[in-house]
């Protein structure tokens, strides 16, 4: 990297414009930036770090690059910094401005303008500038990778803080560690040194829940073999701690395998005692049996002998029975005779209780020739009846026309109700029809409105997706084109070096004899050959193919960006600026607006049908009116002819119903009269053959009796048993005949005989064995079923935690080796003796390869006295690993860097700087720093030491570079030509360069 040009507006405490010509300044090889004190020295590289990075070093880059600006400049200029150099063989122009608040173009008051970047690159071919990102992003990350380095490495290798590196050589090993951590990047390091550790901690939470389910099992395991179990004294994550569990399970199921044999044994013996007992208790209960059914015999056989006299009258009475059945036909027949009389006789007292009186007396033959008389004169009533019936018809249909003309009446009125309030009622439904349309039309309005706005919206958001696909699109254009730019500078280069090598190439076809084909000759006395590092033409074409390959993806890149920004500007002309989520809202609310005017819309359907509706019924009701006028007509025309009908029927009834009130009525007292006279007629007849019947049944039963040998039929009727008195006594002789045959059957039973010669049976002391002996079997089954289920859940237990076991295992394994890593790189394993961190380590490498480049110049500036070495040793309860001491050649005896003096301290901090400097160039790939900045120091150092520290830096110039001093030391500016001076007054610094 070298730096050409630097332009400064407004910057610090620079109030106009001020300019730096570092290939003027750059041509002596070293040159001097001084100044007073607070002129702004530091600020002319706090301009070169802001330009690259957009931010100044340390504490003074805050407020959002507001501070920044000079407050020397008058209001209107704003601030900007513009650095032109070169880095990786492009020639770059780097513009920032700051954020500016800057007075209005209106009003009063001021405004802020936002930060402005700039990348520009020199086209040398056309001898112009071409713009490439005005993207803070982009050129942050472009600068930083052509660079190869952060802002902080950038400040501590190209910009070199003397102050900063004193401080490094006095540190401790945490505060050095930091330092170096910024500058190599081993944040990586520190990341797997902290992806070993959470690994650790996830691997060893994974562990722990194995061990917790484990010891839950081994817990289970403890209740269900009955605190028999000893659990290891051991928490989750203990070493051993499965193996613990699993011996402990072998124990627990052996002992519970142990007791389920012995239950088995005791169930055993308690089953054939049980079978003891139960045989035992049933002999009990036989013998008890058969003693009692001897007993029950021979009681019920003395009961029978005490009830015999009452079996014999039994048997007497059932006897008589039988005989009086024999009779019982006559007495029968006698019974219903007399029952016949009784009814005849009542009926015919009651049909001649109901005669009138000159009728009372007569017999069956006078009340049969009165009931023909009677039902004469009925015939007679025939003509009448009509007549009465059509005078009941005439006058239901005269209160017919009066109920018709009544509700004829309350239609009239109703419809005329009705009628009255026709015209409200059309007006309001004709005003819902009205906004009905209203509605539908805004709906069609809005519909149309609908589809514009959903394309606006699906435009917004092709467009939102469009600005991220364009910006990586162009993005992916300049990397592309940065890559086949440096595809075309190696071709370049190769074609070059081919061409510097060309005759070596045509030396490799000549032959003794032949012409050459440069110069024609046939000597070839001293062909030119091929050296090492020839580039003949087929790397050189690879090298063409992979930069055209390059450029064509280039081209694609950039017509497809070309593309994205066409299709991201029409999108952007169909969708304007609105953010999407507003456009949306919109779109929502049109929706909103729509459905509910389609909503209101939907309702001229339903007010058309119900106008349609009410405009029929007030039809109907007009015509009802019209037809309820015809009918009131017709009513006094037919109520005429009812009323001359009327007259002449009610003139034929009062002749026919005589002195009753209606011909029906007349009617009923004959019908009734003739009813009475043959009823009493039939009575009569009837009752006279009743009688003649029972003189007949009761000659007939005297016979009977007499032959079936009662004196009286009354002895006969009480000798005769009812059936369910019959079936009472023939049972009680059945139940004593089967009685007495069942006695006889038990005491002639041998084993029973047998039974009542023996003792007593004491049933009751051999149910209380057989009790005790099956308590016993029921507990000697539950402690064998206990047993068993304690052995199963024992066996299942185990099972599962030697499963656990076995998947615990692996993570087990991966735990110690994961927990060995992270121990290790973190510093705490024993295996680690000194104690490093595995960043530290890296960190410890690029120390000594620091130390060893700042040796090179240290031994110059020191005239050999002084070796920085790098030292793994502890400091004090620290880690080891960034030790740093210096070797004194004069005594041969190595000592801590905080030991040195003022003037050592700075030119070993400076060939620190140097070195590290170095180091971090070749850590950043390579990118050749041309251009450095040493900041302060010199003031401490003879003059022996100070020519000695320039001969240092002025041999810099050997590998092109340019060292620019900061200091207001004034022996520096006799011996330095080259100058940069800042000036400073009221009015702001400026700058002036000298010796150039």
């Amino acid at each position: 990297m070298r730096l050409h040009r630097l332009d400064i507006t407004a910057f610090g405490p620079f109030g106009g414009v001020q300019s730096v010509d570092f290939d003027a300044l750059s041509a002596a090889g070293i040159f001097l930036l001084h100044g007073p004190t607070g002129a702004g020295k530091t600020s002319v590289l706090d301009a070169v770090c802001y330009a690259l990075y957009g931010s100044v070093p340390g504490a003074r880059q805050g407020g959002q690059g507001t501070h920044l600006r000079s407050d020397h400049a008058e209001p209107a200029i704003r601030t900007e910094v513009r650095l032109e150099l070169t880095v990786a063989g492009r020639r770059l122009e780097v513009t920032r401005q700051p954020p500016w608040e800057r007075p209005k173009k209106r009003g009063t008051g001021t405004t802020l303008d936002k930060a402005q970047t700039w990348l520009r690159e020199y086209d040398a071919m056309r001898g112009t500038w071409k713009d490439l990102s005005r993207s803070h992003q982009e050129i942050g990350e472009e600068i930083t990778q052509l660079l190869g380095m952060s802002r902080e490495q950038f400040c501590q290798v190209v910009l070199l803080p003397q102050g900063d590196f004193a401080r490094f050589l006095r540190a401790d090993a945490e505060s050095r560690g930091k330092l170096l951590g910024r500058l190599f990047d081993t944040q990586r390091f520190a990341d797997v040194e902290k992806r070993l550790a959470e690994r650790r901690r996830a691997t060893e939470a994974r562990v722990r829940e194995g061990d917790t389910a484990l010891l839950a099992d081994a817990h289970r395991m403890q209740q269900a073999a009955g605190d028999a179990m000893e659990l290891p004294e051991l928490a989750p994550g203990d070493p051993g701690l499965a193996v613990a569990v699993l011996a402990a399970a072998a124990v627990a199921r052996g002992t519970a395998r142990e007791h389920l044999t012995i239950a088995h044994c005791r169930l055993t013996a308690a089953e054939s005692a049980h079978t003891r007992a139960q045989d035992e208790l049933a002999e009990a209960r036989e013998l008890a049996r058969l003693q009692h059914r001897f007993t029950e015999a021979q009681d019920r056989a003395a009961r029978l002998a005490e009830r015999a006299g009452e079996f014999e009258e039994t048997r007497a009475r059932m006897e008589r029975g039988r005989k009086a059945e024999t009779v019982a036909p006559a007495l029968e027949l006698r019974e219903e005779a007399e029952n016949a009389h009784r009814r005849a006789t009542l009926a015919e007292a009651g049909a001649r209780r109901a005669l009138p009186e000159e009728h009372a007396d007569s017999g069956a033959p006078g009340l049969a020739v009165a009931a023909r008389r009677a039902a004469e004169e009925l015939g007679s009533l025939a003509s009448a009846r009509r007549a009465e019936h059509r005078l009941t018809e005439l006058l239901a249909e005269r209160a017919g026309l009066d109920r018709e003309e009544r509700a004829d009446e309350d239609t009239a009125r109703e419809a005329d109700a009705w009628l009255d309030g026709w015209e409200a009622a059309r007006t309001a439904l004709q005003a819902r029809i009205d906004a009905a349309r209203e509605a539908a039309s805004r709906a069609e309005s809005l519909a149309a409105r609908r589809d514009p706005a959903r394309r606006r919206l699906d435009a917004a958001r092709r467009r939102d997706r469009l600005t991220s696909d364009a910006a990586a699109a162009e993005r992916q254009a300049l990397d592309s084109g940065q890559r086949a730019q440096k595809l075309r500078g190696d071709w370049l280069d190769l074609r070059e070096q081919r061409l510097t090598g060309i005759a070596a190439e045509l030396a490799a076809h000549l032959t003794d004899g032949a012409p050459c084909a440069v110069c024609g000759a046939t000597e070839h006395p001293a062909p030119a050959r091929k050296d090492a590092g020839h580039v003949d033409r087929e790397a050189e074409q690879h090298a063409s193919d992979a930069h055209q390959e390059a450029e064509r993806e280039h081209v694609e890149h950039e017509r497809r960006s070309t593309e994205l920004h066409a299709a991201l500007d029409a999108v952007t002309a169909e969708a304007g600026e609105t953010p999407a989520d507003r456009i949306a809202a919109e779109v929502a609310e049109l929706e909103r607006e729509f459905e509910q005017a389609r909503q209101d819309a939907s309702a001229l359907h339903a007010a058309h049908e119900e106008l349609r509706r009410a405009e029929a019924e007030r039809e109907q009701r007009l015509q009802a009116r019209q037809r309820s006028a015809v009918r009131a007509a017709a009513r006094l025309t037919r109520r005429d002819t009812l009323d001359r009908e009327q007259a002449t029927l009610q003139d034929e009834l009062t002749r026919a119903r005589g002195a009753a009130e209606t011909v029906a009525a007349r009617a009923a007292q004959l019908e009734r009269l003739a009813a009475v006279l043959t009823e009493a007629a039939d009575a009569a007849r009837t009752a006279e053959e009743a009688a003649v019947r029972l003189k007949d049944a009761d000659a007939r039963l005297a016979d009977a009796a007499y032959r079936a040998g009662f004196d009286t039929p009354r002895a006969a009727a009480g000798a005769l048993l009812d059936p369910a008195t019959h079936r009472a006594l023939q049972h009680r002789l059945d139940e004593r005949q089967s009685e007495e045959s069942a006695v006889r059957a038990v005491l002639a039973e041998p084993e029973t005989a047998a039974a009542a010669e023996r003792a007593p049976a004491d049933l009751l002391a051999t149910e209380e064995r057989a009790a005790e002996a099956e308590r016993r079997l029921r507990e000697a089954a539950s402690a064998r079923d206990e047993a068993a289920r304690r052995t199963t859940e024992l066996d299942r237990l185990s099972a599962r935690a030697e499963d656990g076991a076995r998947r615990l295992a692996p993570l087990r394994e991966e735990y110690d080796r994961v927990a060995r890593l992270a121990a290790l790189a973190a510093g705490t394993s024993a295996d680690n003796e000194r104690r490093m961190r595995l960043e530290s380590y890296v960190l410890a490498a690029r120390l000594e390869q620091v130390a060893a480049a700042a040796t090179a110049r240290l031994r110059l500036m020191s005239a050999g006295r002084y070796t920085l070495v790098h030292s793994d040793d502890r400091s004090g309860r620290g880690r080891s690993g960034l030790g740093l001491h210096v070797v004194d050649a004069w005594t041969g005896r190595e000592r801590d860097t905080a030991t040195l003096s003022g003037g050592e301290t700075f030119f070993a901090s400076l060939a620190l700087a140097l070195g590290l400097a170095d180091v971090v160039t070749d850590e950043a790939g390579g990118v050749r720093l041309d251009t450095l900045f040493i900041d302060e120091g010199f003031g401490s150092l003879d003059d022996q030491t100070l020519d000695e520290v320039l001969d240092v830096l002025d041999s810099l110039r050997e590998r092109d570079r340019s060292v620019g001093i900061v200091s207001h030391v004034g022996d520096l500016r006799r011996r330095i030509h080259a100058q940069l001076e800042v000036v400073k007054d009221r009015t702001g610094s400026s700058l002036r360069p000298r010796g150039i």
